[in-house]
């Protein structure tokens, strides 16, 4: 099983590349080792997406600054109390952090010592998963029996679960999330029973750090089971602060194969918890969500709202109009999704609506008060006023009367 994993990093372009093997060259000297850990290891193992890649290595820090300086690398103390240096190697960020060793752990903080014992750095991680290094030849190092667990897709602490979870609450949510992305099968009992023994933990949490983790799970392909579990154990209301209608949320995700937008966060979180608009502000404000996200989530549900009713679908342009593609495209989702739950027949034109949204062009309304001016009316209000009837007219019409039209329109009316 090593060997075939090995023959699969070998061939990782990431590994291969010239960026990294001189980040290596530069850090492996005078008897320090260099590995690659964590995420980009087991994303490769499994087929995924590497996104990001850290190394962890024997040198200390301020070696690891001097030496990749010297190689014309550029070296970033990001966080050297922590032991870590961001090294730019051919335009992308490498993580670099020296091995450690908790000393003692106070929640989410812990005293730490350097070290050169790879067994003690990796036992210092969240899950056996995430305990994988590979050197620069593509050499898998795995202490903790990590591989088999990677695989099969098991999710599982490092050590005893409930002592992991209290050094870091988060923990709690990234069990979920983790499992989200790539577990298999039944979750790990003695994994989910700490959870719920320390769930109370939570409570703990900056809304910042909570939200983060949310939307990365909500992002995973098996979000809508990790947080039906989530639910189940009294994870959700105590994480977001209100109930989760997730049947709803379990069908949104029933349209993964036809919509790219169910497993965008922002939607995610309207189907579970908009029940009315101050669940939806609350949300929001619970997890310190950007502008754009509220400005999102708030024209999705107001776009639920409208297509409530299948036997009242206004056409396709309207609601390009009235809500933007973005918006039309969520409130259609999220309608779509709550007569799923309900057992409604699929056979209610959505998909078709949704061929609609994604295919025809957004109306633009085709007159401004400067040609109405150009043609002698006075700028006030009474000049708004007559511009939005004119644009009434002009929905009314199914947005078919050109700017001619609309001119000769207003002389009529004036």
């Amino acid at each position: 099983m090593t060997s075939k994993a090995d023959d699969i990093l070998r061939q990782a372009d990431w590994l291969r590349s010239g960026a990294i093997q001189a980040v290596f060259a530069a850090i492996e000297t005078d008897g320090d080792e260099a590995r690659v850990v964590g995420g980009a290891v087991r994303n490769t193992l499994l087929g995924h997406e590497v996104p990001d890649v850290d190394i962890a290595t024997t040198a200390l820090p301020q070696d690891v600054m001097k030496r990749a300086a010297a190689a014309g690398l550029t070296p970033v103390g990001t966080g050297l109390d922590h032991g870590t240096v961001t090294v730019v190697s051919g335009g992308y960020p490498y993580e670099v952090t020296t091995l450690r060793e908790d000393v003692e752990t106070y929640g989410r903080q812990a005293r730490v010592v350097f070290g050169r014992n790879w067994i003690r750095d990796a036992e210092r991680r969240d899950f056996t998963m995430n305990a994988l290094y590979v050197d620069r030849e593509g050499h898998l190092h795995d202490p903790l029996g990590g591989l088999e667990d990677c695989l099969e897709g098991h999710v599982r602490f490092i050590g005893d679960p409930d002592t992991r979870i209290r050094e870091d609450y988060l923990r709690i949510l990234r069990f979920f999330r983790i499992y989200a992305a790539y577990g298999r099968g039944t979750m790990d009992k003695d994994a989910l029973g700490a959870c719920l023994r320390q769930r109370d933990g939570l409570r703990k949490l900056s809304a910042e750090r909570i939200g983060h983790e949310m939307r990365r799970l909500l992002k995973a392909r098996q979000a809508a089971f990790s947080l039906r579990m989530m639910n189940d154990c009294g994870l959700w209301e105590i994480a977001t602060g209100g109930l989760a209608r997730i049947e709803d949320y379990e069908a949104l995700r029933g349209l993964d194969a036809q919509a790219p937008e169910t497993t965008d966060p922002e939607l995610g979180l309207v189907v579970l918890a908009g029940f009315v608009r101050e669940d939806l502000e609350r949300i929001c404000d619970r997890f310190r969500l950007s502008n754009a996200e509220r400005k999102r989530m708030r024209t999705a549900w107001q776009a639920t709202k409208r297509l409530k009713n299948p036997a009242d679908f206004p056409p396709a342009a309207a609601l390009l109009y009235e809500f933007g593609r973005q918006g039309a495209i969520d409130g259609l989702l999220a309608a779509w999704s709550g007569l799923r739950a309900q057992k409604a027949s699929d056979d209610l034109g959505f998909a078709s609506l949704l061929a609609g949204l994604r295919s025809q062009a957004v109306p633009e309304f085709p007159l401004k008060g400067a040609d109405l001016i150009a043609t002698g009316h006075v700028p006030g209000p009474e000049l708004g006023s007559f511009l939005r009837r004119l644009e009434e007219e002009w929905c009314k019409s199914n947005f078919s009367l050109n700017k001619q039209d609309l001119m000769t329109l207003a002389m009529r009316l004036s």
